[in-house]
């Protein structure tokens, strides 16, 4: 029975990875990934962890799309382009595909679910933060120190993007609660998700790798060559700490306090 589940997972994770391929939202690298993640997650998980990824990928994919026009002049700025390439897929996924895995050893720990939705519901955050937050009329500031900074500028905030940040949390708080009835979810993952996708922000404003184009005299996350062709310089940061690091280092926060909170409001409540 579990084989059989586990085939059928990776097919549905395959054809789930093919349609984002052709819809250009995913690279053929990142169509793998998906295909690995997605067989992972459906095939040892079961339906309550399916739903959560693909609430995940289609509010973020369809938001991606929707607004990609806001986003076309902040193209140089970013790591990468429209399409998510593997390093994307599992920083964003890779999480959920570590959780399922240690959920299909020990399946009566509940608390592995939650770490899951404690992830999902970062990702998704920060993924609506990008796509909503360049809507704002404000211009966004830093996190860590309140300075006006460009828009797409690694660490800056708006209000809007905020809101934006608490809504795709909520959404997979939402959805958990389909499989998981229990209003405590709904506080639990929204302020998971939410946590996680602040702390996205923080190490992008102080430890992520930032680079300049001298050519086009710009900071970016491109890394080693800017939208120009020309070769970038480090500017701050770590070298080694890239924007897929940083993601999958808040989707692992987001779980932590997912898990610490449900216990800490567990035993407040008795």
């Amino acid at each position: 029975m579990l084989n059989t589940q586990i085939l059928i997972g990776f097919l549905l994770g395959a054809l789930i990875g093919f349609i984002a391929w052709r819809v250009r939202a995913l690279s053929v690298s990142g169509a793998w990934a998906a295909t690995i993640i997605g067989g992972l997650i459906f095939g040892l998980g079961g339906l309550s962890w399916a739903v959560l990824l693909l609430t995940f990928f289609i509010s973020s994919s369809g938001l991606s799309r929707a607004f990609s026009r806001y986003k076309a002049n902040l193209g140089e700025k970013f790591a990468k382009g429209a399409q998510r390439d593997w390093a994307q897929v599992f920083a964003n996924g890779g999480m959920g595909a570590l959780l399922v895995i240690s959920h299909a050893f020990y399946p009566d720990q509940f608390w592995l679910w939650i770490a899951y939705a404690g992830a999902m519901a970062t990702v998704n955050a920060d993924t609506w933060a990008t796509e909503l937050g360049v809507l704002s009329a404000k211009q966004p500031r830093l996190i860590t120190t309140g300075e006006i900074v460009e828009r797409g500028t690694s660490g800056g905030i708006t209000f809007w993007g905020t809101l934006a940040t608490l809504g795709g949390a909520g959404l997979i708080a939402l959805v958990s609660t389909l499989f998981t009835p229990q209003a405590l979810i709904l506080l639990v993952v929204s302020l998971a998700g939410l946590s996680g996708s602040l702390l996205d922000s923080l190490l992008g404003a102080t430890v992520q790798a930032i680079y300049d184009c001298p050519h086009c005299s710009m900071e970016t996350e491109r890394y080693p060559l800017h939208s120009c062709g020309r070769k970038t310089v480090h500017k701050r940061g770590f070298s080694w700490l890239n924007n897929d690091l940083v993601n999958f280092s808040s989707s692992l926060f987001g779980a932590v306090v997912a898990v610490g909170l449900w216990h800490t409001f567990d035993l407040i409540m008795g």
